[in-house]
């Protein structure tokens, strides 16, 4: 297992230096987001062909984490075609000023590439090591990822169409999930990360990558996912009644 790490290690420390001088090249660190899936979905392929025995566990879960990165990059891609840097990137080109070179390749691509494996680190556990036949905890750990790819694919679907709609500038999408969490893609990626740990819980050493599952949770609950996304709601209209009666995280019932 250690040299399926170390692997992997040097392998993202490759992928993330080829992301970085591609983005020097386009002046865009935007690309950042999108080689995000696909570093995920290169992890998954280089431990299944080199380190797995080809098991089902090992099988399914490679092919789960293919789907969610092609759908991921994907709706990055289309999101940003056309629009440049996204407007975090051009702040931080604009704030780092002659040290962007360097706080750049640190602070967005090698730390991403970190955030990365560790994050992977369920997959790598999985396709490395030798385990016991389908059972109980692969059937819950299946069963909560396709109910995490529900809510952040169908979320972001429904969030793409109505950005889309110029009558809906500068308004709150309140319809569909978004009516019952005010960031129910965000709800349905922590799942797909912990149903991918509780598959590896079936392997040895599985329950190691529980750092996984926390460190998704924590990044997206309190650093870059909902807290940006409240920063920029709230400068919109109906905000305040869109907080007041919608749960921020978990889908729930709105609130008269």
């Amino acid at each position: 297992m250690i040299t399926s790490f170390i692997h992997c290690a040097l392998f993202v420390f490759l992928y993330m230096n080829l992301l970085f001088v591609l983005a020097l090249y386009k002046k865009d660190n935007s690309i950042a987001d999108i080689g995000w899936g696909i570093g995920f979905m290169l992890i998954a392929l280089y431990t299944f062909f080199q380190f797995s025995n080809f098991e089902q566990r090992q099988i399914i879960t490679t092919a789960l984490i293919l789907l969610w990165g092609t759908r991921l990059a994907t709706h990055i891609y289309l999101r940003n075609k056309g629009k440049g840097e996204d407007p975090r990137y051009q702040a931080w080109r604009q704030q780092w000023g002659d040290h962007f070179f360097i706080r750049s390749y640190l602070q967005v691509f090698m730390l991403q590439g970190f955030i990365m494996l560790l994050i992977a680190t369920p997959i790598i556990i999985i396709n490395s090591i030798h385990g016991p036949t389908l059972g109980f905890f692969d059937l819950l750990g299946f069963t909560i990822w396709f109910v995490g790819l529900f809510f952040e694919a169908v979320a972001d679907y429904q969030l793409y169409l109505f950005l889309q709609d110029p009558t809906k500038r500068g308004e709150i999408m309140m319809h569909g999930l978004w009516r019952y969490s005010r960031h129910p893609n965000y709800f349905g990626e922590v799942l797909i990360w912990w149903g991918i740990f509780i598959i590896a819980c079936n392997v040895p050493y599985g329950l190691i990558s529980i750092a996984s599952a926390i460190t998704i949770s924590y990044i997206l609950l309190f650093v870059s996912g909902v807290p940006l996304a409240e920063k920029q709601l709230k400068g919109l209209k109906d905000f305040a009644e869109y907080e007041k009666r919608t749960s921020i995280f978990i889908p729930w019932f709105v609130k008269k």
